[in-house]
């Protein structure tokens, strides 16, 4: 007996945003954005090609869902060396972990609206 997988279809606002996710979220790779919305790589792939405008944010964040952890309270204040860092040189390492920040919560905000809009089609697309 040959076996058939039901082939999914999303609707081209789902491919959009899932898109518009890719190419808004700092650091995002790929198989991280397809990995998050459980869709194959190689359709987000598919979808950036026919959809993407070709600007991708990069920046040195991180990819997917892995952010750096806060640090010990005995090394508030201190830089990797374990001086005493400057005003300056303490305000631009927050500043740069603000944006970090932000970013993750712009793409988790997206995901959570595209994982939503997509639970709703496919609830309506179950015959129980």
């Amino acid at each position: 007996m040959i076996s058939s997988m039901a082939r999914k279809s999303y609707t081209d606002e789902f491919r959009r945003q899932a898109v518009d996710l890719y190419e808004s979220t700092e650091g995002a790779t790929l198989s991280g954005i397809s990995s998050d919305l459980g869709i194959a790589r190689g359709t987000l792939a598919d979808w950036v090609a026919a959809f993407g405008s070709g600007t991708k944010t990069t920046t040195a964040c991180s990819s997917t869902t892995s952010t750096s952890p806060p640090a010990p309270p005995e090394a508030a204040g201190r830089g990797d060396s374990g001086r005493v860092e400057s005003q300056a040189a303490k305000l631009a390492r927050l500043e740069a972990r603000v944006r970090e920040l932000e970013a993750e919560t712009t793409k988790l905000t997206t995901e959570r609206e595209i994982l939503r809009s997509a639970a709703k089609y496919f609830a309506g697309e179950t015959n129980w």
